[in-house]
């Protein structure tokens, strides 16, 4: 890229999970990316649980890529931290609780296989909370699980920038882009490359918005030690408070918190936690998941990019991507054809 002609070397539309992790892959590798964000109610970056978990339970079996996806994570974020100054990144194992006998056996039968028992383990907890918990056949633990502050990522990222000068809080219109044969320019800065992390908000082919809602809550007493699922997340925050979550819906994604979730997230947490619990904050986000539950990465134009699609699993995918997206985008390195967007206009 050339830098005398341009203000900046890469201009991002959106600050959420994506578009934070995108710029400090960028600035590390000596980009100056600035950002254009217009704070807009229903993403689910600013509520996000932030659970990193390699393993999808509904099938007992591991994500897409968990192993290199982990890794990647563990250290972006370790790192990351340690330039924020600020504790974000919280390993803690997690503890799945057996619903039925069939649940326990398929569990024993996943630990047999070479790839998974690395993260399996089975009866191992020693957190006292579980122990006294109902689990009449048995608790399994998820190893190599942590839980990312993503509020507070997001919120030391904002003052950074916005003291730096890399962010500006306003919203970027189609009209406000003004394409020229070398690259693109919004609202005075330019750049040869504009990179969206829109998010829900976007309307690229493959997204499927699904609307996530979650409870925080108090418990006192509990002294969780670790992550814990049983129909339902319980993530420990401190001071006796516990994120639960989530719910996921694709109807009516912008309608807001509902009372139906409510009663559910708590009934489900009731199996497991049989105590009072205090609701804190009842939260509510749209996801920007992809209809193949894959991220959406690459060129949908000669100066455009887009970083979109990263689903529920955000937290986990995020690193990965934004690295694999940099080497496309700035050494041409080819681009899986998992994340092309190229798949959706097929």
């Amino acid at each position: 890229m050339s830098r005398s002609s341009f203000t900046h070397d890469v201009i991002i539309i959106g600050q959420g999970l994506a578009g934070v992790v995108l710029f400090e892959t960028l600035t590390e590798r000596g980009l100056r990316v600035m950002v254009f964000d217009a704070p807009l109610e229903g993403r689910a970056s600013v509520v996000a649980a932030g659970m990193v978990n390699p393993l999808v339970f509904r099938r007992t079996l591991l994500s897409w890529r968990a192993s290199e996806m982990l890794a990647i994570a563990g250290a972006f974020y370790r790192d990351l931290q340690l330039q924020y100054e600020a504790s974000l990144w919280h390993p803690l194992p997690l503890i799945e609780l057996f619903p039925t006998a069939q649940e326990a056996g398929i569990w024993q039968l996943r630990m047999k296989d070479p790839e998974m028992e690395r993260f399996l383990g089975l009866g191992t907890s020693t957190d006292q909370a579980i122990q006294v918990m109902p689990q009449p056949y048995g608790h399994g633990e998820v190893k190599r699980c942590a839980w990312l502050d993503v509020r507070a990522m997001l919120a030391i990222h904002r003052d950074r920038a916005l003291a730096s000068g890399s962010l500006a809080e306003r919203k970027v219109e189609e009209a406000d882009i003004v394409r020229s044969s070398d690259g693109v320019e919004i609202h005075g800065r330019s750049a040869p490359l504009l990179v969206y992390c829109a998010g829900p908000f976007s309307t690229g082919a493959g997204m499927v918005p699904v609307r996530g809602e979650g409870l925080t809550v108090r418990i006192p007493g509990l002294d969780l030690g670790s992550m814990l699922h049983r129909g339902v997340f319980v993530i420990p925050i401190g001071n006796d408070l516990y994120r639960v979550g989530s719910t996921f819906a694709w109807d009516n994604v912008w309608g807001g918190a509902t009372a139906e979730a409510r009663r559910w997230l708590l009934q489900q947490l009731e199996r497991s936690i049989p105590r009072p619990v205090e609701v804190v904050d009842h939260w509510v986000g749209v996801r920007p998941a992809s209809r193949d539950r894959r991220p959406i990465l690459g060129r949908i134009g000669p100066h455009e990019a887009v970083f979109n699609g990263l689903g529920s699993r955000g937290v986990l995918l995020a690193p990965w991507s934004a690295q694999h997206l940099a080497d496309h985008l700035l050494t041409g390195a080819p681009l899986d054809p998992e994340v092309d967007p190229a798949r959706f206009s097929a």
